[in-house]
């Protein structure tokens, strides 16, 4: 008998490790979620994360900032468990981290901005060229009055500034005049720029307010309309990125954000869906 109840406990103990423990979280169902990167994902992502959260009380997701180049290095590093970014990952960063993976969650405008003062409403690709590599100073030169042109940037590593440099300039690491004010964040360039008289800058769609005016590019306005149908030029993808196959809470999160409810959160956001 003392045999037999031996073997009923380590059957029944058996089974409860093949169950895994009651405090076990469920794969996709449970956990904390670390995420960090671009700026210009940020506000998405902490919305998609509050849908996602609110569905899942379980599951707790940070999300943080500090640039493009900074979600790359710390997904690819371990240090997170989603880095963000705002840009194509660099042929060379695929090659250092072979490891990584990446998924495209949707696709946003970069939108040429200005005080909304400034009595300008369109300009070409090759003038904003012009006035962030310092051929083009004057608002006269492209149809304003005849003031300086305040510049206002991003700092190198900014996921904005390496789509805006691709797109814009045709070299991401491009050199933007020396005379630039140079912002750590989307909502920077946009509060610098309201109370900025005769300033110019970038941001993300998603960073449009009435406190600045976007410019209409090669004539065609800055609407996501417009970047939907192919005809704004200057769009780029906004990525999440993992070490290696997302599993447990992190894949269940990114499949809600590629499902038809997570895209549709996407649009209504004021970005592109991703599929």
């Amino acid at each position: 008998m003392r045999y037999a109840f031996v073997s009923t406990l380590l059957l029944a103990s058996l089974l409860l490790a093949a169950c895994g423990s009651p405090g076990d979280p469920a794969p996709g169902t449970g956990g904390e979620i670390t995420v960090a990167g671009s700026t210009s994902v940020q506000p998405l992502a902490e919305v998609l994360s509050e849908a996602y959260m609110g569905a899942h009380p379980e599951i707790r997701i940070t999300v943080q900032g500090g640039g493009s180049s900074v979600g790359v290095k710390s997904a690819a590093e371990g240090t997170v468990d989603i880095g963000t970014a705002s840009r194509q990952v660099k042929d060379e960063e695929l090659g250092e981290f072979p490891d990584l993976r990446v998924f495209t969650i949707a696709r946003d405008g970069i939108a040429i901005v200005v005080h909304p003062d400034v009595a300008v409403d369109a300009v070409t690709k090759d003038q904003v060229k012009g006035i962030y590599e310092g051929s083009i100073t004057m608002w006269s030169e492209v149809g304003g009055p005849s003031v300086p042109i305040i510049v206002v940037g991003r700092e190198e590593g900014s996921g904005t500034r390496g789509a805006f440099g691709s797109l814009i300039m045709g070299d991401e690491e491009f050199a933007m005049v020396e005379t630039a004010i140079l912002q750590p964040s989307n909502g920077a360039v946009r509060t610098t720029v309201s109370t900025t008289p005769y300033s110019i800058g970038f941001v993300s769609f998603g960073y449009l307010d009435g406190s600045i005016k976007p410019l209409a590019i090669d004539g065609v306005e800055a609407t996501v309309e417009n970047a939907l149908n192919g005809e704004y030029p200057v769009v780029r993808p906004l990525n999440m990125l993992t070490k290696g196959e997302p599993s447990g809470a992190v894949k269940g999160w990114l499949d809600f954000i590629l499902s038809d409810d997570g895209q549709a959160i996407v649009a209504d956001e004021g970005y592109i869906a991703a599929q």
